[in-house]
């Protein structure tokens, strides 16, 4: 009595799956669906990625930028100043009457540059625009003027000790008197020095600013 065939694609009463069928199970979930939920997933990986690097960059820019490891030119408050020597010419003292000053404070003390720009008022001095400004000067004040502006400037050097001397290019004779971190006070009205002179550049043989070459102007504050 011939043998009945083992019927191979039944094991104890269960269907059993062949390679054929589970490669091609495989390749259905493997499908354009499947691709498409890969695709998203991976667009959306990307871009968070993306994001957390942006606020990762700015996070140390702006740490970078706060502690000084970076830093941005400071445009003047009136103009740039060209790099040049000191002025050799000498003036001598102009009268307070004929000085227009604008005054600036760059020193993060309230109020400072109010306060000056009474005091030089009160010695005869025409006050012209009084703000705050920013510099990385370290001195105790830096005074501009254009080359018509020189005597003036002269004037103002003799009634704030230790500044700076820096050229720009406007045409007025008008100062810009920048008071700096370093600044205490005017020189008493009585003490002020009225005979001939130069202006002073000590910036030439003692470096008090934070730069490679010369100090930057300030900027106005917003």
């Amino acid at each position: 009595m011939a043998r009945k065939a083992k019927d191979l694609t039944r094991l104890h009463g269960h269907r059993v799956v062949t390679g054929p069928e589970l490669r091609a199970t495989f390749d259905e979930e493997q499908g354009p669906a499947h691709s498409g939920r890969f695709g998203r997933r991976l667009f959306h990986g990307v871009v968070l990625a993306l994001l957390l690097g942006l606020i990762i960059a700015g996070i140390v820019g702006a740490w970078a930028v706060m502690s000084g490891v970076v830093r941005f030119p400071d445009t003047a408050a009136s103009s740039k100043a060209s790099e040049q020597s000191c002025p050799t010419t000498a003036f001598h003292y102009l009268p307070n009457g004929k000085v227009t000053v604008h005054v600036y404070n760059a020193t993060g003390r309230t109020g400072l540059a109010k306060s000056i720009a009474d005091q030089l008022k009160a010695r005869g001095y025409k006050v012209g625009k009084v703000d705050n400004a920013q510099t990385r000067y370290s001195g105790a004040a830096q005074v501009i003027s254009g080359s018509a502006g020189q005597a003036a400037a002269f004037n103002i050097q003799r009634n704030v000790a230790g500044t700076d001397y820096y050229q720009d290019d406007r045409s007025d004779a008008s100062v810009d008197l920048v008071l700096a971190p370093g600044f205490k006070e005017l020189v008493k009205p009585g003490l002020v020095d009225q005979t001939p002179g130069k202006l002073s550049c000590p910036r030439e043989t003692r470096r008090i600013a934070d730069d490679s070459r010369w100090p930057v102007l300030p900027s106005a504050a917003p």
